[in-house]
């Protein structure tokens, strides 16, 4: 019976910390610069995930204004999003919070109420 409660309660942990919400400041001082793996671990799965893509052209034009990225290391953008998420005071929550990755690692992260 004991074992039981203490996987139980375990569980219930684990859920409670993933809808866990925080306030601006916690939740940038918590994962600004962490990993996808870091992020996916302390908050579960997004609601939904994007990836950054070069717009057709974007070479073309880049080249007429004399940039060069033929050289240049590939870079990968990634967008995940999550709901109901950052407080912006204690009653309410931002509709969506948009992290993104650039090659990994969290560089933005803003949050939303008008999408």
């Amino acid at each position: 019976m004991a074992a039981f409660l203490v996987s139980a309660v375990t569980s219930i942990q684990a859920e409670t910390s993933k809808n866990k919400t925080y306030t601006e400041n916690e939740f940038l001082n918590s994962f600004s610069g962490k990993s996808h793996k870091i992020i996916e671990e302390k908050l579960g799965a997004p609601a939904k995930k994007q990836l950054s893509v070069k717009p057709t052209g974007a070479s073309t034009l880049l080249n007429q204004v004399g940039a060069d990225d033929k050289g240049s290391k590939r870079v990968t953008v990634e967008m995940w999003y999550y709901n109901n998420l950052v407080r912006y005071d204690p009653k309410h929550t931002y509709k969506e919070t948009e992290i993104t990755f650039v090659n990994d690692r969290v560089m933005n992260i803003a949050f939303f109420n008008n999408r």
